[in-house]
């Protein structure tokens, strides 16, 4: 219980980095853990906004320790969902309270826990007077899908709540489909194939099981940002450039679709290295730079690409049930910023691209500002850019939430 809370409160309070990579402070700390102590974790983060309503009804006032209320969060998220196991979550709470601050709170985490095990069936009735308890997402976000997708909202808060799919793509370079999922089979992990090369496992696993793996087999990578290379459509002999490449895993399967000359850009030192391990592994190369693509001056030969990827920094909003600890760091002055940040790439790749070529912008973001609009406002000042192509993924079993929009650059039209 102790190191989950510690867990929890890293990604409660850790600040937000300003790179590609959805702002999950957690996930680096909590991988150290524990399989069951990291599932704590996530689990008190996904249903972070419950937690902190039962503790507003708990607690006579605001806790000034957050340890401490990392502590109850683990908690009572174990108390609601296992209550047959409701002596043992409160004994290793109080155990773990007693690690804290020479043991003032023991009396304070036992108090709350069992006054919520009291009052048990009059919180969960009050839960639905609440928008954050209810829906255990922060109201603006709420809000923002409650404009963008009026139809489907409820389904993505749902899926949002819940656990990611494991989803892998074959190195078509390096094996077959039907050979993945024999060895698959003959390690005893149930698969089933989605398409010529993407598996989905019923029931994730750890990497280390899985066969081909630290050969380069096969990588693990969501469905949804596998449309990626399937929309670019890349050929043998294509310069391509992706713009916004770390961790690697679109610039990957690019490379094992195609004999292209691949130039990989990232801001971020530490992701940038992240790119050369996973191509390293796959038996892959590419030209790998750390640079910010909105500068091209500083990075570009100028030649045009025939290709250009452009993964833009965004909310992470269609890939919160992996980032549990986003939804809750995220503030809404961020998607308005971000916005403008992925509006700064498009203009400065866009003249980059050769007549003919294609641009593919996408994100991992479900709000319109940051996907159809951010589009369409691009599209109307650009009378040399078309849309050939569009691919809008809500969240699933099968696959995480997308925002696809591939682009041609044309002659001008008169």
């Amino acid at each position: 219980a102790g190191q989950a809370a510690d867990a929890v409160l890293a990604g409660l309070t850790f600040a937000k980095s300003g790179g590609h990579a959805p702002a999950s402070s957690v996930r680096g700390h909590a991988f150290e853990l524990r399989p069951l102590v990291r599932d704590l974790a996530w689990r008190a983060l996904r249903r972070y906004g419950r937690d902190a309503f039962f503790l507003r009804r708990l607690l006579a006032r605001p806790l000034t320790a957050p340890q401490v209320q990392a502590l109850l969060c683990v908690a009572l998220a174990r108390l609601e969902e296992l209550p047959g196991e409701a002596h043992t979550t409160v004994d290793q709470a109080v155990h773990a309270a007693a690690r804290l601050d020479g043991g003032r709170y023991k009396g304070l985490v036992n108090g709350v826990l069992r006054n919520f095990l009291r009052r048990r069936d009059e919180l969960l009735a009050a839960v639905g007077d609440d928008a954050e308890a209810r829906w255990q997402h922060p109201r603006w976000w709420i809000e923002r899908l409650q404009q963008d997708w009026p139809d489907h909202w409820p389904a993505i808060l749902a899926a949002g709540n819940g656990r990611p799919p494991m989803t892998l793509r074959v190195n078509r370079r390096r094996t077959t489909l039907a050979g993945m999922l024999a060895r698959l089979a003959v390690a005893g992990i149930d698969a089933e194939p989605l398409d010529e090369l993407a598996i989905h496992l019923p029931k994730p696993v750890p990497v280390a099981r899985l066969p081909g793996f630290i050969e380069g087999e096969v990588s693990v990578q969501d469905h949804g940002a596998q449309q990626a290379a399937r929309l670019l459509d890349v050929r043998d002999g294509m310069r391509v450039l992706d713009a916004c490449a770390a961790p690697g895993g679109k610039s990957a399967q690019l490379l094992e679709t195609a004999d292209i000359a691949l130039l990989a850009l990232d801001i971020d030192a530490d992701r940038v290295r992240s790119i050369g391990e996973n191509l390293r592994r796959l038996g892959l190369s590419a030209t790998v730079k750390l640079a910010d693509c909105r500068r091209a001056d500083e990075w570009w030969d100028g030649r045009p690409f025939d290709r250009i990827l452009l993964d833009a920094p965004c909310s992470a909003s269609g890939v919160v049930r992996r980032h549990p600890d986003v939804k809750w760091l995220r503030r809404p002055g961020d998607v308005a910023a971000l916005a403008t940040k992925q509006r700064q790439m498009f203009e400065a790749l866009w003249p980059l691209l050769a007549p003919g070529g294609k641009m593919l912008y996408c994100t991992c973001s479900l709000f319109a500002p940051e996907d159809g609009e951010q589009t369409s406002g691009f599209l109307a000042t650009h009378p040399d850019a078309r849309q050939i192509e569009g691919l809008a993924l809500l969240p699933t079993d099968r696959h995480d939430g997308f925002f696809h929009a591939l682009l041609e650059k044309t002659a001008i039209r008169p």
